[in-house]
């Protein structure tokens, strides 16, 4: 990647979030699929659309959308290797012949200017360095035309992955998961945030609708609480306890997903995001 500017997140998504990220794909999809559908269905992808899918990951709403346009070309775009790796064998294995993969920085990344009739991005777009200049730069990769539209989380609270870790704060040093307008995975919650900042990058028509779905996090609580506890932030918490509160810790996780078993075991949570679409004038 000659072009990177947001290094920080690069290394993140290159090391060990990276590779958890591409060995479990098929699990963070069950989490986040709920949300495909109304992404692309406000993308408005058809016919001959050349769309862009800015974090895509692994790669399932790169192919999603290319099959919803068989005449076009999906290009999917992340700073992680390890999950454009399986992005790409994923789309080989499907045959989704109208899809490909690149690594790099949407900040900086030499986009052919209108060279798009769509970017779309399922919780893609939260970590960037200099967010006007990223969606600036996506703005002039669209057409004249062109449409946005972004999955981001709302706010904390209201996603119930959050709720479970919060709930072992007598046991682990939980803090806040982020703040509106700040860096980190909640820096996009606030719409009154997203219309400012996407107003600097040029995007006009901007609107943010709330959505939400449920995800599959395991099958069983204790299935689920394992996995919760491998992401990223269960692993930065699980590393600074001892054994004793990791123990404590990972019983109480099982104890408050239990509640949220349906009758074949499988664990769900409720996702709250904000569904943000925009044009480019």
């Amino acid at each position: 990647m000659p072009d990177v500017v947001n290094t920080e997140q690069a290394q993140a998504w290159n090391g060990p979030e990276g590779a958890h990220w591409a060995r479990n794909q098929d699990r963070w999809n069950a989490v986040n699929e709920g949300f495909n559908e109304p992404l692309l269905d406000a993308a408005r992808i058809t016919g001959d659309h050349r769309t862009l899918d800015l974090g895509c990951g692994s790669g399932q709403t790169t192919r999603l959308a290319a099959l919803r346009a068989p005449r076009g070309h999906a290009i999917g775009l992340d700073l992680s290797g390890p999950m454009l790796a399986e992005a790409r064998i994923r789309a080989e294995r499907e045959g989704v012949t109208n899809a490909s993969f690149v690594q790099g920085d949407t900040q900086v990344h030499p986009f052919e200017e209108g060279a798009f009739d769509a970017a779309v991005s399922r919780y893609g777009v939260m970590f960037f360095a200099d967010p006007v200049a990223a969606f600036g730069n996506v703005r002039r990769a669209l057409r004249s035309g062109g449409r946005l539209a972004l999955i981001t989380p709302a706010d904390a609270a209201l996603n119930g992955w959050v709720t479970a870790m919060t709930a072992l704060r007598d046991f682990l040093p939980v803090g806040d998961f982020g703040a509106p307008g700040l860096p980190g995975m909640f820096s996009l919650a606030a719409p009154d945030h997203i219309r400012e900042v996407l107003t600097a990058a040029g995007f006009t028509a901007i609107e943010a609708a709330r959505t939400q779905a449920y995800g599959t996090w395991g099958n069983g609580a204790e299935d689920a609480a394992a996995f919760l506890l491998d992401t990223g932030p269960g692993r930065h918490l699980m590393e600074q306890a001892d054994a004793t509160a990791r123990a404590r810790a990972r019983h109480a996780l099982t104890d408050h997903l239990r509640a949220h078993e349906t009758a074949d075991g499988t664990v769900l949570l409720l996702s709250t995001s904000w569904l943000v679409t925009a044009d480019r004038p």
